[in-house]
């Protein structure tokens, strides 16, 4: 087969560095904003991202050129260094180590895509670490508490 041709949609979620709550509404909308530009500039589609002040939820279409890896190393390191000189406050800004990538189905892309958009709804009740451990079990994925957070 002559041609490469995918479609791999992920669910990307990762904190701030000690689930500091750092992304406020002042800088919230720019953030999202640059995060788009950043997959796109990756040949990534950006389909929906959100935050909360303590996460972010990224949900795209992954480029068959680039490695979910590679997405968030360049992500959160320009996203970082952007943040960071939006002023004073975001100074000492910075992303935890770890993130978690869930593939989602085309079916299920709207409601994933709903469920991101309601995170300040959503987290009235459920903190991020709760959020987190739940995904991580719905996906099967074997984890040690004691190296998933930073």
């Amino acid at each position: 087969m002559p041609q490469s041709l995918a479609r791999l949609y992920i669910h990307l979620v990762f904190s701030t560095k000690h689930r500091e709550r750092r992304i406020t509404d002042t800088v919230r909308h720019s953030l999202h904003a640059y995060i788009a530009t950043m997959l796109k500039n990756l040949g990534c589609v950006p389909i929906f991202i959100n935050s909360v002040e303590d996460h972010i939820h990224l949900l795209f279409e992954l480029a068959r050129t680039v490695s979910v890896s590679q997405v968030v190393e360049d992500v959160k390191k320009s996203s970082s260094k952007w943040i960071k000189i939006q002023g004073p406050e975001f100074a000492e800004f910075a992303w935890q180590s770890g993130y978690g990538a869930f593939t989602v189905s085309q079916s299920n892309v709207p409601s994933v895509r709903d469920y991101i958009a309601k995170q300040q709804e959503h987290h009235r009740q459920k903190t991020f670490q709760e959020e987190y451990r739940a995904f991580l079990q719905r996906h099967g994925i074997t984890f040690d508490e004691r190296y998933v957070w930073d």
